[in-house]
C-alpha cells in the first residue's frame, strides 16, 4: 500500500497547525496541514512494516501512523500534543473523535521537561544567531516566547491552549523585531522560572494515562482486523482459523 493511499484512505484525525492554530498568521502564511491515519491491522503481519510518519502528498503535510502518534504525544512531545489540540480540526472519522476524547490522557507534568527542553534547544540556535550575525532569527524566537508561555500555562491550568489570545501582538512584534534582544532574554527567563514553579504546583499528573491510551489502541487495531480490506484472505484466515497459515 502506497503511502498516498495511506493518507487518502485512512486518516482518521486532520487539523490545521503552524501560525494559523497558533493565531498568529499573518498576509501569505502558509496552511500547515497534520494527520494522523490508521494503517490497516493487516499491514503489520508482513516483514515491511507500514511507515511511521508520511510527508505530503501535498505541499505542508505530514502525517502519523496512530501507535507513532500515541507514542510521541504520551513522551509529550509539544508538537505532537500542539496537533492534538488544534482549534482547526478538518476532519475526524469516529476513531479520530475517540482520539481527541483521550487528549487529557496524554497531559501530565512531563510536559515541563520537553516543552522547556525544546525552549533551550531553540534559545541556543538564537544565541548562534546572534553571535554570527549579530540579531536572532526573530520569527523563532517569536516562538520559543510562545511555547514557554503554552507551558506555563498548561501547568498552571492542566489545559492546553494552542491559540495565543491577548499575546498575538506583543508577539508578532518580536517576530517583526521591535523588541529588543536584552528584552526578549528578560522575558524569556521570567518564563521559565513562571513554569518551572508552575510544575510544582500543576493539576497535571506526574505521569500521563499509559493503559487508558494503550486500551484504545489495541481496541482500534483489534477492529481492523475485521474489517475487508485488500488482505482480506489474510484477516479472515487469522480470525476463522485461529492463525495465518492454517489448515
Amino acid at each position: 500500500m502506497r503511502p498516498e493511499t495511506l493518507v487518502r484512505d485512512h486518516t482518521i484525525y486532520a487539523c490545521v497547525m503552524g501560525s494559523r492554530a497558533f493565531g498568529l498568521a499573518t498576509e501569505g502564511s502558509d496552511t500547515d496541514r497534520r494527520g494522523v491515519f490508521l494503517a490497516p491491522t493487516a499491514l503489520f503481519w508482513r516483514f515491511e512494516k507500514p511507515p511511521t510518519h508520511i510527508e505530503g502528498p501535498a505541499e505542508e503535510q505530514f502525517g502519523w501512523e496512530l501507535e507513532r502518534f500515541c507514542e510521541l504525544a504520551l513522551r509529550a512531545n509539544p508538537n505532537i500534543l500542539e496537533c492534538l489540540h488544534s482549534p482547526l480540526v478538518e476532519y475526524a472519522d469516529a476513531t479520530g473523535r475517540e482520539l481527541l476524547s483521550l487528549r487529557g490522557a496524554f497531559l501530565s507534568r512531563r510536559v515541563h521537561e520537553t516543552f522547556v527542553r525544546y525552549a533551550h534547544g531553540q534559545r541556543r540556535k538564537l544565541d548562534a544567531d546572534v553571535r554570527a550575525h549579530g540579531a536572532p532569527r526573530w520569527k523563532h524566537a517569536m516562538h520559543l516566547l510562545r511555547l514557554l508561555t503554552s507551558a506555563r500555562d498548561v501547568l498552571r491550568t492542566g489545559t492546553l491552549t494552542v491559540d495565543v489570545g491577548e499575546d498575538r501582538e506583543p508577539l508578532l512584534a518580536v517576530k517583526r523585531g521591535e523588541v529588543p534582544w536584552p528584552e526578549f532574554e528578560a522575558r524569556m527567563t521570567r518564563l521559565g522560572r513562571e513554569a518551572e514553579k508552575a510544575a510544582h504546583r500543576s493539576p497535571l499528573p506526574a505521569e500521563p494515562d499509559r493503559r487508558r491510551v494503550e486500551d484504545f489502541l489495541i481496541r482500534t487495531r483489534r477492529a481492523s482486523a475485521l474489517e475487508p480490506g485488500p488482505y482480506d484472505e489474510v484477516v479472515q484466515g487469522v480470525v476463522h482459523d485461529g492463525g495465518v497459515g492454517q489448515s
